[in-house]
């Protein structure tokens, strides 16, 4: 028998990632857990949900440029810092080690496993958060965490946010092959 939890937001954990943007001319960088794909097309589409009261929020707006970095489990520490305090009373420009690529206002983190470099596309305005969609320029990757050119969850580690039992997650061992594993399912019911 199941439960009824009322009206929560039952998709957690979630992918965390660090939102970078330059906000008063230097970097700052935010931990944000509701990142979504829009496409799997050309041009590639994200968006993710911040609150207004953040810092980095600004710094997108102006710029309309940003950051996506995901952190591997190696980062979980700073990772965390960075949602805890605020770029308004804390300066996070020295956190990291930085690099860039051709979008000037998008400082990128050379700790974490996988950078994206992103233009803002549009920005969903709500009561209290900000839906920002970007697309997606360019990806910086380690090559050690790429199998056949593609990156591979298992070699990057990254952090799984979960709101109701406010825990970052990692993931386990792959469960299947996508577009593959439900072919047994299909054989099975044009057999019938």
């Amino acid at each position: 028998m199941k439960k009824t939890l009322g009206p929560i937001n039952a998709l957690y954990p979630s992918l965390t990632v660090l939102l970078g943007s330059h906000v008063d001319g230097r970097p700052n960088f935010s931990a944000v857990a509701h990142v979504g794909i829009l496409n799997h097309g050309q041009p590639q589409y994200i968006s993710f949900g911040v609150n207004k009261a953040h810092h980095t929020n600004r710094g997108v707006i102006e710029n309309r440029a940003f950051s996506v970095n995901i952190p591997s489990q190696d980062l979980v520490v700073e990772t965390d810092y960075c949602g805890l305090v605020s770029g308004k009373k804390t300066d996070k420009s020295g956190l990291f080690e930085l690099f860039y690529g051709d979008t000037p206002a998008a400082p990128m983190i050379k700790a974490c496993p996988v950078c994206m470099e992103c233009v803002l596309h549009d920005v969903l305005d709500y009561k209290t958060h900000n839906i920002f969609v970007g697309e997606i320029r360019q990806v910086h990757a380690e090559e050690s965490v790429l199998a056949d050119g593609a990156i591979d969850p298992a070699r990057l580690r990254p952090l799984l946010f979960d709101m109701g039992l406010r825990k970052y997650w990692s993931l386990g061992p792959a469960v299947g092959d996508c577009w593959s594993i439900g072919k047994q399912m299909k054989k099975t019911s044009q057999g019938a």
